[in-house]
């Protein structure tokens, strides 16, 4: 009977633990303090249920484990490390070794206390106790986290891909792995320099997964995370949307300086459209154009004979009119037109800032074509844009760049990589 009692005690203090993460996942209020308040009453509170379990109610191992774990867990809930929180959780494991979950948040406390390798060994321990999503997904951003300044960069993010897909495999529904697998994929974009968008198609991918799943709504970090990846794909509507919806969720995020730095973006590209370019200018420009001897399975072509995406075998001869100063790290942008005095801006990525300069002219090899359309706070913006994404895409005053003029732009993914 008592075994009973203890066990459902044990069961209420769990549940109030779980309850006390919830709201560290979903409140968000606009002040922080706020938000630290309602987890130090709410642990309290837990705390207190845990601790009116009778002494003589937690004798056998596994309860004296099981209480310990709860304390460490409910201490570890605020995002500062605590040596309370670390020392319960210590105790679990070494009452009870096999409590994976132990080993979890042991590994989670070590973590913030900057003790990674630590972290690492308690995690590869709770997961010798078997395959578990949530073990799998910490590893995953602790991997990501070392990669950090590492030498193995590169490959300490291709593990923590790994771990991210290990996770689905054990639930193709949860979307907390999705998410993972989508930041991890956002930060393989990042420190393999910025350019190769395949990674960032493989990120926008998992993140829509994750939305289906009904519990990751109230989550602002994948609203922010996913507009960075449409950001940075120029699907600027859906940058906007998302960027606004994680700040309402959040908003001690910086979502609203996002976008104010895409609006921006978009203002000076619609004021230099609209009047900045003086006709004699362009025209003078566009005269000056020359054809640049290129591989005979090339096709020149003006930006209007472009189609949506890629254009292979295709090649657009510009003349750069403007740079145009942005707040984002990448890509670098610029104002061009062609030899019909069509405007049109060009993103570029992978390429060092000095390189390319106003009155040079670019020669663009299968130029990635968007026909941008889109409205925001009652305004519309229309122009062409074409993306770079290999600096081996573009010939400047008819010269191809050397590999030294190249740049791999290291940007960590903001939230929770």
């Amino acid at each position: 009977m008592a075994e009973t009692e203890e066990n459902e005690a044990l069961s209420k203090a769990a549940k109030a633990a779980e309850d006390l993460y919830h709201i560290r996942d979903t409140y968000f209020p606009p002040d922080p303090s706020l938000r630290i308040h309602k987890l130090q009453h709410h642990s309290d509170l837990a705390l207190k249920l845990l601790d009116s379990i009778p002494p003589e109610q937690r004798k056998s191992l596994l309860q004296r484990a099981t209480f310990e774990y709860l304390r460490g867990k409910i201490l570890d809930v605020f995002p500062d490390y605590r040596k309370e929180a670390e020392d319960h959780l210590s105790k679990a494991v070494k009452l009870n070794p096999s409590l994976a979950d132990a080993w979890l948040c042991l590994g989670n406390c070590i973590w913030k206390k900057g003790d990674l390798s630590a972290a690492k060994n308690c995690l590869s321990l709770a997961l010798n106790k078997g395959p578990d999503k949530k073990i799998l997904c910490q590893l995953s951003m602790l991997k990501r986290k070392m990669s950090q300044g590492a030498e193995n960069q590169v490959e300490l993010v291709e593990e923590s891909i790994q771990h991210a897909k290990e996770a689905i495999a054990l639930d193709v529904k949860d979307g907390n792995s999705w998410y993972n697998l989508g930041n991890a994929c956002l930060t393989n974009f990042f420190v393999t320099g910025a350019w190769d968008h395949s990674k960032l198609l493989n990120s926008l991918k998992a993140y829509q997964n994750a939305e289906k799943d009904e519990r990751m709504r109230s989550n602002p970090d994948l609203y922010f995370n996913s507009a960075t990846v449409n950001k940075y794909l120029e699907n600027y509507q859906r940058a906007l949307s998302g960027f606004e919806a994680a700040a309402l969720k959040d908003p001690g995020l910086n979502a609203a300086e996002e976008v104010q730095k895409i609006v921006n973006l978009l203002d000076k590209v619609d004021n230099l459209l609209k009047g900045h370019v003086r006709a004699k200018r362009m025209a003078s420009l566009a005269s000056s154009l020359t054809a640049v001897n290129l591989n005979s399975s090339y096709k020149r072509v003006t930006i209007n004979l472009l189609s949506e995406g890629p254009n292979r075998a295709l090649v657009v001869e510009g003349k750069v009119l403007f740079f145009i100063g942005s707040e984002s790290i990448a890509p670098i942008y610029y104002l061009l037109c062609d030899s019909n005095q069509t405007c049109f801006l060009l993103s570029v990525y992978g390429v060092r800032n000095d390189v390319i300069k106003e009155g040079d002219q670019l020669t663009l090899l299968d130029p990635y074509f968007r026909d941008v359309s889109l409205s925001w706070n009652e305004k519309n913006y229309q122009f062409k844009s074409i993306r770079l994404d290999f600096y081996e895409q573009v010939l400047v005053n008819g010269k191809a760049l050397s590999p030294q003029q190249a740049v791999r732009t290291s940007i960590y993914a903001q939230h929770k990589p």
